[in-house]
């Protein structure tokens, strides 16, 4: 399974710091997402999250900002559903960079897939602190549904769990068919977050 760490930051540690914490655990995928950070302060952190990167052979992702991948090195964006268009990101792009989009629903995924999207990001499962204007709740029970249509309609894209996600949480979305998850606070607020994030590469393989 493949284990997503989405950068946030908290009372002990920032961007960065998490960033570190995270690939020393054995993630081999990050997402830098800054919201509320201005472009010249997220390309500050991504080149440097860009080294940290290299040195594990890990994939960057940028968060929503298309036009900081370039300049930073990045491998790729995610688009959330009021960010830009993916269509619109790939024929910016190119085919050479990874491009994620975010769904709640089938209508999302199959917009997400005609649009040329390399993977989907699909939730959330539970509340979370860690993301402001959650979509609505899907459960494990949604995930399924979600699954179940995807295979019916021929679209094979990795669907990427997120929203909430703890160790406890693998067994039922590997049962119910996810292919990766993406995670956060569970690492990044845990007592040794190097730690819990060992423990869920080490469920995964």
């Amino acid at each position: 399974m493949n284990v997503q760490f989405i950068s946030h930051r908290n009372a002990r540690f920032d961007d960065l710091e998490g960033i570190r914490l995270a690939l020393a655990g054995g993630c081999r995928w990050v997402q830098l997402r800054m919201k509320d950070a201005t472009d010249e302060v997220v390309i500050e952190v991504a080149v440097k999250a860009r080294r940290l990167c290299d040195e594990y052979g890990a994939t960057l992702i940028l968060d929503d900002r298309v036009h900081l991948v370039e300049p930073t090195r990045a491998d790729g964006v995610h688009l959330g559903r009021l960010d830009m268009p993916v269509d619109l990101a790939r024929r910016l792009l190119g085919h050479n960079r990874i491009i994620g989009g975010t769904a709640n629903t089938i209508e999302d995924i199959r917009r997400l897939a005609a649009w040329g999207a390399d993977y989907i990001g699909c939730g959330p499962l539970r509340f979370t602190t860690t993301k402001q204007n959650l979509a609505p709740l899907l459960g494990f029970d949604g995930y399924r549904r979600l699954i179940s249509r995807m295979r019916a309609e021929g679209i094979r894209l990795p669907l990427v769990a997120i929203g909430g996600i703890t160790e406890k949480d693998l067994p039922r979305l590997v049962e119910v068919g996810v292919e990766g998850i993406a995670v956060s606070g569970s690492v990044l607020n845990a007592p040794n977050p190097t730690l819990a994030m060992q423990n869920l590469i080490n469920y995964g393989q």
